[in-house]
């Protein structure tokens, strides 16, 4: 390949020159340019795929945590789709150092290399301009004495032939002639001397300065182009290096859905809503027609009565509230939520949710319980024997501390030992309990239910609802049946204790209530009580008073305050 040099060959394209450095470096800015736009948009895609696993992957408790393979595996998705973020953030931050930042030092560069090639260029064709006026002066002035001396040799000679010229005429005119003729001499050796500086400052020119100065151009534009190949390739390697995580990233999704498995989904669904009841029997036909007397002749169907006279066995027949606990198509009762009670509260409503569980799931509540209660219980027993082998270093280096300053901490921690296995073994003895009644809930259910009516209208104390319509009309106010206040069951005696109800309220008293009947408080007007229990649909509210008696109270005789959660804020009903 021929070599091809500025120097040599574009001796005389300066401003040529000029416009094509010029271009190289508007080019390298151009180029800067699409880089940045580039990284702007890596992090513009980075932030929005954040943002949307942000958004499909909310802060959640760890009761909230999924448990089904699809939601776990579109977690785990959102999770590699997140580091997938990651990266293009990398490449983003990596074009920004590697690529656009190197871009924009260089052109900095390259900018004030470009001046400073270029004046020296500009001073020497403006040296070699002003060498060649001062050429040029010196040959117009040789010319002009020349001319002059040209002029003085004609008078002379004139005069010379002139017979009527006098002599000092003739003189005159010789020393004229002499005068012109010496400086047309020196001025024709000035501009010798001039043409001949000019020359050679015209050959360093073209021949030393201007291919020096150009070559330095040439090599700065082969820079340029030398470090658009490097900044290119070092653009693609970013991508590149970044490809291999991304592969994993995709891999993982990959993963994440072979992990889906119907089959355990569907396990999941049964574990969580098996209530542990036994399905409804047949119900007895019960005749009504059995008193009525009969003719020999009647042809009519009779039903045959029970040997001696027997009734039905109570055991064939299901309550209208034993259909409900049942939960087929009726309304699960609401779950007050934890969250915002204090611990001295939480074991009572821990109670009271499992009074409105089925069997199955009282169990499984329970037991989940006991585990949480013995994982804190560990966490207590690790931190007593650390504080056991702190105070032994203090005792055998009183320098490092004083072992008596450990002594609460301890006793503290024993004191929270011995409430957790309290809370241990209270919990283990009702899972026993459960699990005894899971076991026999098929046997007892039938005859529990005929001697202990449920309320109409009223949830049960097992947690399901009765088919009577909620009491929505409270103006003017209507007292409702007193038989619908709350009638605990055998269940609800397993739990009870001295412990007292949370209170979640307050209501002050519209009208005056006598509580004549059973389970009923007696409240007068515009007395303030606490309300422990809201009010299920029956109509009545539990509250309980100043003084610490309890009982229920009609919805419509009450303004009511409800709180929310721990902080203070009131919702007035």
């Amino acid at each position: 390949m021929l070599s091809h040099y500025f120097g040599t060959d574009l001796y005389d394209q300066f401003e040529n020159l000029d416009k094509h450095t010029q271009w190289g470096i508007d080019f390298l800015e151009r180029y800067s340019k699409f880089v940045k736009e580039r990284l702007e948009i890596e992090q513009t895609y980075a932030k929005q795929l954040r943002n949307l696993v942000k958004k499909y992957c909310p802060k959640r408790s760890k009761d909230d945590e999924p448990r089904f393979s699809s939601c776990v595996s579109f977690y785990s998705i959102l999770n590699e789709l997140n580091d997938y973020a990651g990266q293009r953030e990398v490449v983003a931050e990596e074009m920004g150092h590697k690529v656009y930042g190197e871009l924009m030092r260089y052109s900095q560069d390259l900018k004030s290399e470009r001046k400073q090639h270029l004046q020296e260029g500009r001073k020497a064709q403006q040296y070699l301009d002003q060498c060649w006026k001062q050429m040029d002066n010196s040959k117009k002035k040789f010319e002009r004495e020349c001319k002059e001396a040209e002029k003085s040799q004609i008078s002379y000679d004139r005069l010379d032939n002139d017979i009527n010229a006098t002599k000092s005429e003739v003189e005159k005119a010789k020393s004229q002639l002499y005068l012109r003729t010496h400086s047309a001499d020196e001025s024709k050796n000035e501009y010798a001397a001039q043409l001949q500086n000019f020359n050679g400052e015209q050959w360093k020119h073209f021949n030393v300065a201007i291919p020096q100065i150009f070559k330095n151009l040439q090599d700065m534009d082969e820079r340029r182009t030398v470090k658009l190949g490097e900044t290119y390739r070092s653009f693609a390697d970013v991508e590149r290096r970044v490809v291999p995580i991304i592969s994993k990233c995709l891999e993982g999704m990959v993963t994440a859905a072979k992990a889906v498995d119907q089959r355990k989904d569907s396990a999941i669904v049964v574990e969580s809503f098996k209530s542990g009841f036994e399905p409804p029997g047949d119900y007895p036909f019960e005749d009504y027609s059995q008193n009525l007397s009969r003719t020999g002749s009647d042809n009519t169907i009779s039903t045959p009565k029970n040997e001696g006279g027997v009734k039905p066995d109570p055991k064939h027949s299901i309550s209208k509230t034993a259909k409900n606990k049942l939960w087929l198509f009726g309304k699960k009762p609401k779950v007050r939520d934890l969250s915002s009670v204090d611990t001295n509260t939480f074991s009572h409503c821990f109670k009271s949710i499992l009074i409105h569980l089925p069997p199955e799931q009282r169990r499984k509540r329970l037991q989940a319980r006991i585990d949480e209660l013995s994982k804190e219980l560990q966490k207590e027993v690790d931190q007593r024997d650390a504080l056991n082998k702190m105070k032994d270093v203090y005792e055998k280096n009183p320098q490092m501390g004083d072992p008596q300053s450990l002594q609460p901490k301890i006793s503290e921690t024993m004191c929270n030992m011995e409430k957790l296995r309290s809370e241990i073994h209270k919990n283990e003895s009702w899972l026993s309990e459960v699990e005894g009644k899971v076991s026999t809930r098929g046997d007892r259910r039938p005859s529990a239910d005929v001697n202990h009516h449920a309320p109409h209208g009223r949830e049960s104390p097992e947690g399901s609802y009765t088919d009577v319509p909620n009491q929505e009309h409270r103006s003017p106010p209507h007292q409702p049946d007193p038989r619908q206040a709350h009638q605990p069951d055998e269940f609800d005696d397993e739990f009870d204790d001295d412990d007292p109800l949370p209170v979640i309220g307050h209501c002050k008293a519209l009208y005056s209530f006598n509580g004549q009947n059973e389970g009923t408080l007696l409240m007068k007007e515009n007395e303030v009580l606490y309300i422990i229990e809201e009010d299920k649909g029956d109509g009545w509210t539990r509250a309980r008073k100043q003084s610490g008696e309890e009982g229920y109270v009609p919805t419509s005789y009450v303004e009511i305050a409800m709180e929310k959660n721990s902080k203070g804020a009131v919702t007035y009903i």
